[in-house]
C-alpha cells in the first residue's frame, strides 16, 4: 500500500448547510485521514493522505466515504490538477520564471486547458512531459496522482456536457481530432 496526497472540494447539498454538521459524519464514513476544511458555507474541502493500491483507489474510495457521509454533496474538483506557472514550479522545485520559459516559449510543451491572463494546464500532462525531456526528476507517484484527478475532473465535465446537452435543443456533436491524441497522451502517462 502507497500514501497518496489529494484534495477533494464539493459543494453541500443546501447552499445553506454549516459545514460543520457533517464533520462527525465525514468521519464515520471513512474520512478520518483527512483533514476537514470548512471555510465557505455551502462547501466543504477534505485533504486526505489515504493509503492505497493505487491513486485512482484512493481517490475513487474518498468520493465514496464523502457521498456516503453527506447525501447530495457533488464534487467540485478533484486536486492536484488544474495548475498555473507557480503551481508547476512548486511542484517541481524552480522558480516561476524557469517554468513560464519552458511552457510558454516551447511549441511542445503540453497545451493549456486554458490561455489568458493565467495560464492553466493539466498537472499530469506536463509532469510527464518535463519527465519526458530528462530536465527534472519528478515522482512517479505525483504523476500517478496527478492522472487520477485529472480523471475525475475530466469525467466530470463529460458528465456535465452530457447533461446539458440532453435538455438543449442545439445538442449536435462536436468531433475532435484532437480528442485521439489526449486519449494518447492519457495512455503515455499511464505507461
Amino acid at each position: 500500500m502507497t500514501e497518496y496526497d489529494f484534495e477533494l472540494k464539493f459543494t453541500l447539498p443546501s447552499p445553506d448547510a454549516e459545514p460543520e454538521q457533517f464533520v462527525n459524519a465525514l468521519y464515520e464514513a471513512g474520512c478520518d485521514d483527512a483533514t476537514v476544511g470548512l471555510g465557505l458555507q455551502g462547501r466543504v474541502a477534505l485533504s486526505f493522505t489515504r493509503e492505497a493500491t493505487s491513486a485512482q483507489e484512493a481517490v475513487a474510495s474518498a468520493i465514496a466515504d464523502v457521498t456516503k457521509a453527506i447525501p447530495g454533496a457533488k464534487l467540485i474538483e478533484a486536486t492536484p490538477d488544474y495548475v498555473g506557472i507557480t503551481d508547476i514550479a512548486g511542484f517541481v522545485g524552480c522558480s516561476r520564471q524557469n517554468i513560464r520559459k519552458i511552457l510558454i516559449d516551447n511549441s511542445l510543451a503540453p497545451t493549456p486547458v486554458h490561455s489568458g491572463t493565467t495560464v492553466i494546464w493539466h498537472l499530469a500532462n506536463v509532469l510527464d512531459w518535463l519527465k519526458s525531456k530528462g530536465s527534472f526528476k519528478i515522482e512517479d507517484r505525483l504523476i500517478e496522482m496527478s492522472f487520477a484527478t485529472m480523471k475525475v475532473n475530466v469525467e466530470k465535465e463529460v458528465a456535465s456536457v452530457k447533461r446539458v446537452a440532453r435538455n438543449s435543443a442545439a445538442s449536435t456533436p462536436i468531433k475532435l481530432k484532437a480528442a485521439k491524441y489526449q486519449q494518447q497522451t492519457s495512455k503515455q502517462v499511464l505507461a
